[in-house]
C-alpha cells in the first residue's frame, strides 16, 4: 500500500475527493438548514491547517475528514435532526452517537482510519467535557480539534431550525472567550488572528437571507 503522502499525490485520491463531495452532499441535502454545511467546513479547516503550516498530506486529509464529519448524522432520525424545540434526553443521547457512527462506517475503508479517528472525536472539547469519549487536550487528535473549531464557527453563523444565525461579532467573541474552554487555545489564536481570511461572510450570505 502506498504511504499517506504518495496516496494524497495519485489521481486515485482525487477520485476519492469527488465521491467524498458527493456524500457530503447528499448528508446535506437531508436538512436544508445545513445545505453546503460540511464544504464550508472544510474549506474553513483547510484554511487553518495551511497557516498552521502542516504537511501537505495532513491539510489534505483534515480537508477530507471535516467533510465527512457529520456523515454519522445519516443514522440519526430526521424527526431529531430538524425538531424546532429542545431535544429530550433520550434524543439527545440518540443525537450524540453520530461521531461513532461516523467512525463506524468511515473505518470499513482502510483508507479512511485516521480521518475516522477525527470525525470520532470532532465534538470532543479541550477542557475534556465533549463527547463521545470525555478526551481532552492534546489527547484529541490535531485534526479533529480543528475541525471542532469551524464547525462551531459555521453552526454559529448560519440558520438552524430551531434558532436563526448569530452575528460574526457575537461568533467572534464565542470563540475567544471558550479558548482553553471548548477550544484548542493555540488553534484558536490562529483563528482569531486571521479572521477575516478564515470566515469569509461571502460563503454565509445566502444562509443568512436565506
Amino acid at each position: 500500500m502506498d504511504t499517506k503522502e504518495e496516496w494524497y499525490n495519485k489521481q486515485e485520491y482525487v477520485d476519492y475527493h469527488d465521491v467524498i463531495e458527493c456524500i457530503a452532499s447528499a448528508l446535506d441535502a437531508k436538512d436544508p438548514y445545513t445545505a453546503n454545511h460540511s464544504s464550508r467546513v472544510s474549506d474553513m479547516a483547510q484554511k487553518v491547517a495551511i497557516l498552521m503550516d502542516l504537511e501537505e498530506c495532513d491539510i489534505q486529509e483534515i480537508r477530507i475528514a471535516a467533510h465527512l464529519h457529520d456523515i454519522g448524522k445519516i443514522g440519526i432520525p430526521d424527526a431529531i435532526l430538524n425538531k424546532k424545540s429542545k431535544l429530550n434526553k433520550e434524543e439527545w443521547d440518540k443525537l450524540r452517537e453520530h461521531p461513532r457512527i461516523g467512525a463506524k462506517i468511515l473505518r470499513k475503508s482502510s483508507r479512511f482510519q485516521s480521518i475516522s479517528d477525527i470525525v470520532l472525536h470532532h465534538h470532543e472539547r479541550y477542557d475534556g467535557k465533549g463527547y463521545p469519549d470525555g478526551i481532552c487536550g492534546n489527547d484529541i487528535s490535531l485534526g479533529a480539534r480543528i475541525v471542532m473549531i469551524c464547525d462551531s464557527i459555521d453552526a454559529m453563523l448560519n440558520n438552524r431550525c430551531y434558532r436563526k444565525a448569530f452575528t460574526e461579532n457575537y461568533c467572534y467573541q464565542e470563540i475567544r472567550e471558550n479558548l482553553g474552554k471548548m477550544y484548542d487555545p493555540l488553534i484558536g489564536q490562529y483563528v482569531l488572528e486571521h479572521w477575516n481570511d478564515i470566515v469569509n461572510m461571502e460563503n454565509f450570505v445566502n444562509d443568512l437571507i436565506g
